[in-house]
């Protein structure tokens, strides 16, 4: 099997790495740090003249996945920006009560998306079983689903993941994310049988003290590497971890 790396940015440097580096795809956010954001227009304007396909977050603040009519609003917005830009597709989800998905808001959204690529993001990874989001997700029109099978990393809700895949049954791509590295990229792939790795394949770079004091960043940054692109892909395809 084929495996494919995507990679998420959240800067413009990030979509010149992954194109040196060999991403197969870029998930375009910003505040990676809050679990990736809609981008800004400027970043959606640079991300159209990618020679890497870039799906764009549609996520209009952080926090939960509940959604008001007005903040839907504004994601249809923002799915009519992509779409104008010309970017390869969107990020999307949405929950209601009891962490179920909100069907009703989705099939909203994706419908605004209309030719565009589709995943459904980690929203799935609140519910109490994400494999009943596989039949959902394949009905609603999407045709990937971004996940770390309920769990905080990949590598630990890789069980989950591969009954997803299992129930895809090749109707929809399942991406395994959250804590994808290097070193366990060919293990997350083995045991699951996904198509799709995902990761920042970020490097951690120190803020200045001034940056930290006056409260602009953290005690530090993280920075796509294109040599971790090129070393994760390696390894996922290897079979063995570098």
């Amino acid at each position: 099997m084929t495996i494919r790396l995507e990679v998420c940015i959240d800067d413009v440097a990030g979509l010149a790495a992954c194109a040196a580096g060999g991403a197969d795809r870029v998930e375009l956010c910003s505040a990676l740090d809050l679990g990736g954001l809609t981008p800004s227009p400027g970043l959606i304007s640079a991300a159209a003249k990618s020679t890497v396909p870039v799906r764009a977050m549609i996520r209009p603040r952080a926090g939960d996945f509940r959604y008001t009519d007005t903040e839907v609003d504004v994601m249809l917005a923002d799915i009519a920006a992509v779409r104008e830009a010309g970017l390869a597709g969107v990020v999307l989800g949405a929950t209601a009560a009891e962490n179920a998905l909100d069907i009703a808001v989705l099939a909203r959204l994706v419908e605004a998306a209309g030719p565009l690529g589709k995943t459904l993001h980690r929203a799935v990874d609140l519910l109490p079983d994400p494999v009943t989001a596989v039949d959902i997700a394949v009905d609603l029109g999407f045709d990937c689903i971004l996940t770390s099978g309920g769990a905080l990393a990949a590598e630990t809700g890789a069980a989950v993941i591969a009954a997803m895949v299992d129930r895809a049954a090749g109707r929809i791509d399942i991406m395994a994310g959250s804590g994808v590295r290097p070193e366990n990229a060919s293990a997350i792939h083995r045991n699951t049988h996904v198509p799709w790795l995902h990761s920042s394949c970020g490097r951690a770079e120190a803020n200045g003290d001034d940056i930290r004091h006056f409260g602009f960043g953290p005690s530090e940054r993280r920075l796509t590497d294109i040599d971790r692109i090129r070393t994760l892909k390696a390894a996922a395809m290897s079979g063995e971890p570098l």
